[in-house]
């Protein structure tokens, strides 16, 4: 039976494990999955599909592994802050994806529209407001 990314995250665990998560409900779900999946530790990836019609308000980096972010539909223009304090702008559009390196600080900016597809090592991630 189908189940919409959008709605169902899917957890990737251990072993070449993959669980279809509860159903996203915003940014308190992200506290949840974080309990639920602690034991998979660095090994555990997530995988969202989330649209956006605004820039992100806010910065996220993820300590515990490199993120992919991969473009289905629309153009997003991300930014990176890298530890030394350059930045780095990453503009992809459908079938494009771009890499946010481990414990870099990362927004996006969304001339339009965008749909995207994200990897993420959800274990240790911070937020900041932009």
């Amino acid at each position: 039976m189908p189940v919409s990314l959008a709605e169902y995250p899917i957890h990737l665990g251990p072993g070449g494990s993959a669980a279809t998560q509860p159903c996203f409900t915003g940014m308190e779900w992200y506290e949840a999955y974080a309990d639920r999946t602690a034991g998979d530790g660095a090994d555990g990836r997530l995988v969202t599909m989330h649209s956006f019609t605004t820039d992100w308000n806010g910065w996220e980096r993820h300590p515990a592994g490199e993120e992919v972010v991969i473009c289905i539909s629309g153009e997003v223009v991300l930014h990176q802050e890298m530890a030394d304090g350059t930045r780095n702008t990453v503009r992809i559009g459908p079938g494009e994806y771009a890499i946010n390196p481990a414990g870099v600080w990362h927004t996006a900016d969304i001339p339009n529209q965008a749909t995207c597809l994200f990897v993420t090592p959800g274990q240790g991630t911070e937020n900041r407001t932009r």
